[in-house]
């Protein structure tokens, strides 16, 4: 697995910059590692007020801003990214399951959400813009996954409609697995039903995610911001785990527990994948990263990407990326992760 030891550049510094949905685990977490680059201002942009109050009072830090707004509301947005130059976009709507019974709402947020994002980029002349994906949204078998697809394809191909010498924007998307011990996510859940003396809820053994760390998160989306010219996917180079490997790790840990099987649910795969076997044939290695170019864009024509990307290497030696065929964190591993995170507690 790559530890992406991102090196600071000049990019950050002294930039105005703009996160979306940047109360969640995310936001806070990219926050934080911001300050840290010598940025002007941060500025949080969140439906949620109560949120707000309680990373504000996490942060004591002049440099952020606090703007209460929804992405589905395009005037509010402009207004939020006037003088901005760089913005990462990571609001959404995100339980599969909750996004499965009210399908119109994650439409409207995940999809004409991001549209909106993308058209105020334009309208203000954002430097960089930057989606945050996932894997559920290649071949998507849920609502969630197909709305984040969506997303992907309105920023990779929103170059398509700019000329560069009026609107210097470039759109750029990263996409990479669940975060390990994020909000919702299996292990935290895990944990809680164990110190609450209640059978952990199993969907299949043999299931298979892809895992990155948030630190290694964060390294990642920064290092592609940096390196993306505009219509790439970037992907880390991650290993996954098994939730048989996580079941085994938390009971080293936390002794033996009761567990109940309910089988996958609607909207879950066993496995997930990063690039499919279709997207391959436009995938590259890049910058000790995965990336996905966009076929209709011309910085992308095979005469000419060498001489954009360089030390860019076509994709030889896997037909797919999918968390069944990349290397698993072993028992001991996940163990150090669990101990080192913040999760059990």
């Amino acid at each position: 697995m790559i530890i992406f030891n991102f090196i600071m550049s000049n990019m950050f510094e002294g930039k105005k910059i703009l996160i979306t949905g940047g109360t969640g685990s995310l936001g806070t977490a990219l926050t934080k590692k911001l300050l840290d680059l010598n940025i002007d201002t941060i500025r949080i942009f969140s439906r949620n007020e109560s949120k707000q109050i309680e990373m504000e009072s996490k942060f004591d830090d002049e440099r952020i801003r606090y703007f209460l707004g929804d992405i589905r509301d395009y005037n509010r947005l402009v207004r939020a990214v006037e003088d901005v130059d760089i913005v990462f976009h990571s609001a959404a709507l995100k339980h599969v399951p909750k996004i499965e019974y009210n399908p119109f709402e994650a439409i409207k947020t995940n999809v004409i959400g991001s549209q909106n994002v993308i058209d105020a980029c334009i309208e203000t002349n954002v430097g960089k813009a930057i989606c945050i994906g996932t894997d559920k949204a290649v071949s998507p078998l849920n609502t969630y996954g197909a709305t984040k697809l969506l997303m992907e394809k309105l920023f990779v191909t929103a170059n398509n409609y700019l000329d560069p010498k009026k609107h210097p924007t470039k759109f750029i998307a990263v996409r990479y697995g669940n975060v390990f011990g994020s909000s919702g996510s299996v292990i935290p859940k895990f944990i809680e039903q164990i110190k609450n003396q209640k059978k952990i809820t199993i969907t299949d053994n043999e299931m298979t995610r892809f895992s990155i760390t948030m630190n290694e998160a964060l390294n990642f989306i920064l290092k592609a911001s940096e390196f993306g010219q505009g219509s790439e996917i970037f992907l880390p180079k991650i290993k996954a785990y098994t939730i048989n490997n996580i079941k085994e790790s938390l009971i080293e840990i936390l002794g033996n527990f009761e567990e109940n099987n309910i089988g996958i649910r609607p909207g879950e795969k066993l496995h997930e994948t990063l690039i499919s076997n279709e997207e391959i044939r436009y995938a590259w290695e890049y910058n000790d990263m995965y990336m996905i170019t966009n076929p209709l864009y011309p910085l992308f024509h095979p005469d000419v990407i060498n001489n954009n990307y360089n030390g860019i290497k076509k994709i030889t030696n896997m037909d797919s990326y999918s968390s069944d065929k990349v290397d698993k964190i072993n028992k001991m591993e996940l163990i150090e992760i669990i101990k080192k995170s913040n999760i059990l507690s």
